[in-house]
């Protein structure tokens, strides 16, 4: 089951008062949550019993619905402080729901549920919806009746009809949960409306005769053309050994993963001093570098690394920061690094960032800059 899909719009840092600190929760929150997915991952490739499997994927599952209940106590915090930013854009709709199928199908194992998904339109009907806002969507209200159904069943649906060039969504989560109408399901709800709000639609909740509740939602959308295919990132070519530089062991760890993930090797240091020194043995083709550090922070190691003779001076270093407007961009460029990731990390943002900095890490500019941080 893949990570939350929710944007990654951060809450405003330089807020001051409780959003400001709620800001900052926010961050480390995440990071706690990413390091605790890459040990997963890490286990998950071991060899290992049935039984320790299946507690790594019982270990991921929790944490990705951290990871979601954290996505949905920001997005109310921006909502509630100017609005959810939408980015609609052609998608298949059929694609959408197979999306939410593969993202919930193991926790419904888990859970000893029996989860029932299906789409009622066209199959190759695409519409101008911001994708992730609906999976995120799709999200809440799942994981609320995962938590209230026992031995019983969760059922998603998403109807979709044609009028001219209106496309109309109805979205529905059917559960035969115990608990009763709006126990326990504050904060899925409220997100579900602000989103759905956001899109000028609408939500209802209602009890099922019998057992449990059903959710559901309305919105129009216009209908788009057929969706091209995802362009594919060029996988890396040979073994790029790469320079890990953070003062976080977590984030240490995080990168590694994905450094791993990507067939690259790693070695780690934990502040610009330890970068500079490590990097003039020459022997990285690329470095990760973190902004904020302790001795020496990630500007002016990357500007002590440029003043290195020879290959060692001229290896390209990537920013990772979660400050990362246009005017940051600017100074990590000027300092001599070539493009910039925002954390928390996303894997193929990554990936398209190391592709760029190892194609021609001379030619970056700020544009690369932004694209790879986008």
């Amino acid at each position: 089951m893949s990570s939350s899909p929710s944007s990654s719009e951060p809450v405003p840092a330089s807020t001051e008062g409780p959003l400001g600190l709620i800001s900052a929760m926010d961050t480390e929150f995440r990071g706690q949550i990413e390091g605790l997915l890459a040990m997963a991952d890490r286990l998950s490739r071991q060899p290992l019993t049935a039984d320790a499997m299946s507690q790594v994927r019982s270990i991921r599952a929790a944490g990705e619905t951290l990871g979601r209940l954290a996505d949905g106590a920001r997005d109310l915090l921006l909502a509630r402080s100017g609005g959810i930013a939408l980015a609609p854009a052609s998608h298949c709709l059929r694609d959408l729901m197979d999306t939410v199928l593969n993202r919930w199908t193991d926790s419904a194992d888990e859970a000893g549920v029996a989860f029932l998904i299906s789409y009622t339109g066209d199959r190759d009907l695409s519409a101008m919806v911001d994708a992730p806002r609906l999976i995120q969507v799709f999200d809440a209200l799942i994981g609320n009746a995962l938590r209230q159904t026992r031995r019983g069943s969760v059922e998603a649906i998403l109807h979709a009809r044609t009028d001219g060039e209106t496309v109309h969504l109805e979205g529905l989560v059917r559960d035969t949960g115990a608990g009763p109408l709006g126990d326990g399901i504050s904060l899925p709800l409220s997100l579900t409306q602000a989103i759905v709000h956001a899109m000028h639609g609408r939500v209802e909740a209602e009890s099922n005769p019998g057992k449990g509740m059903t959710v559901s939602f309305r919105l129009s959308a216009l209908r788009a053309g057929a969706v091209a295919a995802p362009v594919q990132e060029r996988p890396l070519k040979g073994a790029p050994h790469v320079l890990v530089v953070d003062d976080n062991a977590t984030n240490r760890m995080v990168a590694e993963a994905l450094c791993e993930m990507f067939d690259c090797t790693s070695e780690t240091a934990e502040d610009g001093e330890e970068a500079v020194e490590a990097a003039s043995r020459g022997r990285f083709d690329l470095i990760l570098m973190d902004i904020k550090m302790p001795r020496m922070d990630g500007i002016a190691a990357t500007q002590a690394i440029r003043a290195l003779r020879g290959p060692a001076g001229e290896v390209p270093i990537v920013a990772l920061t979660a400050n990362v407007d246009p005017d940051d961009a600017r100074t990590y460029l000027a300092a001599g690094m070539c493009c910039v990731v925002e954390k928390p990390i996303k894997p193929d943002r990554l990936l398209q960032a190391i592709n760029l900095a190892l194609a021609s890490p001379a030619a970056a500019t700020g544009e690369d800059a932004r694209t790879a941080a986008a």
